[in-house]
C-alpha cells in the first residue's frame, strides 16, 4: 500500500496579542476568570488590513524551501467568507460578481511561483478543515501518480466586530500549514476518519458541548479500528485548544493518561480555529519528546457538526 507523510509544519498568528483581561471587556461572551479557568491566557487578532492571505504568506515563509516542487495547494477555510479576499464594496458598486471570486489560494500559488500547482478549496468542514485537507491530499496522491508534494493550509480571521469566543473557547486569528508527500519524513499517515452530523449544523453552544464527548469517543475508537489499534497503542493525543477540562473527562472515558494529551501551547495560542493540531504538533515535535515509532492521534471537532481525526506515526529520520 502506498504510504504518505506529513512534514514541514508551520504557522502564523494575528499580529495583535491580547490578554483575556483585555478582551473580556468587550470582545468575548465569557468573563476573564472563566476563560482563564478554561486554560486560556492570551490570544491573537489580525491587525486592521491583515488578511487571511497575509497570514498564509507568513505561515509558509519558514517552509518556503520545501515548496519548490509543489503539485497542489489545498486551502481550507472554516469561515466561508475567508475563502475569498474579494471586495464586496466593488461588487455592490458594479453589480459584477467577479470581485467576490478573488481566491486567496490562487494568489498564494502566484506568490510561491508555483504555476504547476493546482488549487483546491475546502470550506464546509469548519474547524476540522485542516485535517480534511490532509485527507484530500492523500486522495490526490493516490490518484495522481506524478504528484509528489501538496501544501495543505488553513487561514481564518474573524470579521470586524466579532466576539472572539465560540463554544466557550477563546479564538485566535491565524494560519497553519504542512506538506503532505510521498517522502518518508516527519510523520507517516496511518489513518484518517470523519463523522458528520448534518442535522446539528446550527447547534447551540450548549448542544455542541452536550454531544462533544459522545462523538469524540466514537471518533477515537473508529479511527483506531481502521489501523487495528487500541488506545493503549497511542503515545500522544494532539487535540484542539478548547476548554482544558474537556480532556480531563475524555481521558478518563478513553482510559488515556492525561499526560499524553499535549495542550501546552493553548494558554498563549488559544483556539486558532482550524490550525490547532498543526500548531500543537509543531511545538511537541520541536520539544524533542516524540520518538521514532510513536503514534499520535490528532483530533478536531467543528460546526457542521463535523469530527475528524488523523492518526500519525513518527518517522525515524536518522
Amino acid at each position: 500500500m502506498t504510504e504518505f507523510y506529513v512534514d514541514n509544519l508551520s504557522y502564523a498568528l494575528g499580529s495583535i496579542k491580547r490578554t483575556v483581561d483585555e478582551s473580556a471587556k468587550s470582545d468575548t461572551f465569557s468573563s476573564a476568570k472563566l476563560l482563564r479557568d478554561s486554560g486560556f491566557e492570551t490570544h491573537h487578532l489580525a491587525a486592521e488590513g491583515e488578511s487571511v492571505l497575509d497570514l498564509a504568506v507568513k505561515a509558509v515563509g519558514p517552509i518556503r524551501g520545501a515548496l519548490t516542487e509543489l503539485h497542489a495547494i489545498i486551502w481550507a477555510s472554516c469561515i466561508p467568507e475567508n475563502a475569498t479576499v474579494g471586495d464586496r464594496v466593488q461588487f455592490e458598486r458594479s453589480r459584477d460578481v467577479k470581485p467576490l471570486m478573488d481566491f486567496p489560494a490562487s494568489r498564494l500559488q502566484s506568490h510561491l511561483d508555483a504555476p504547476q500547482a493546482i488549487v483546491l478549496g475546502l470550506v464546509q468542514q469548519a474547524c476540522t478543515s485542516m485535517l480534511g485537507s490532509v485527507r484530500v491530499a492523500c486522495g490526490l496522491l493516490t490518484t495522481e501518480g506524478d504528484f509528489e508534494n501538496i501544501l495543505c493550509l488553513t487561514s481564518d480571521c474573524f470579521p470586524p466586530g466579532a466576539k472572539y469566543e465560540q463554544a466557550y473557547s477563546l479564538i485566535s486569528d491565524g494560519a497553519a500549514c504542512c506538506v503532505v508527500s510521498r517522502k518518508p519524513e516527519g510523520y507517516r499517515i496511518l489513518a484518517c476518519h470523519q463523522i458528520t452530523n448534518g442535522a446539528a449544523v446550527q447547534a447551540s453552544d450548549e448542544e455542541t458541548a452536550a454531544v462533544y464527548f459522545t462523538y469524540m469517543h466514537r471518533m477515537v475508537n473508529e479511527t483506531l479500528a481502521k489501523a487495528k489499534m487500541t488506545a493503549e497503542d497511542l503515545d500522544w493525543i494532539i487535540p484542539q485548544n478548547i476548554n482544558k477540562k474537556a480532556w480531563q473527562i475524555l481521558s478518563r472515558l478513553l482510559k488515556i493518561d492525561l499526560k499524553q494529551v499535549f495542550i501546552e501551547p493553548m494558554p498563549e495560542v488559544a483556539h486558532c480555529i482550524s490550525g490547532d493540531n498543526i500548531i500543537n504538533l509543531k511545538h511537541l515535535d520541536e520539544s524533542g519528546r516524540v520518538e521514532p515509532g510513536q503514534r499520535l492521534l490528532c483530533l478536531m471537532a467543528g460546526y457542521g457538526l463535523n469530527w475528524q481525526a488523523l492518526l500519525l506515526e513518527k518517522v525515524d529520520s536518522t
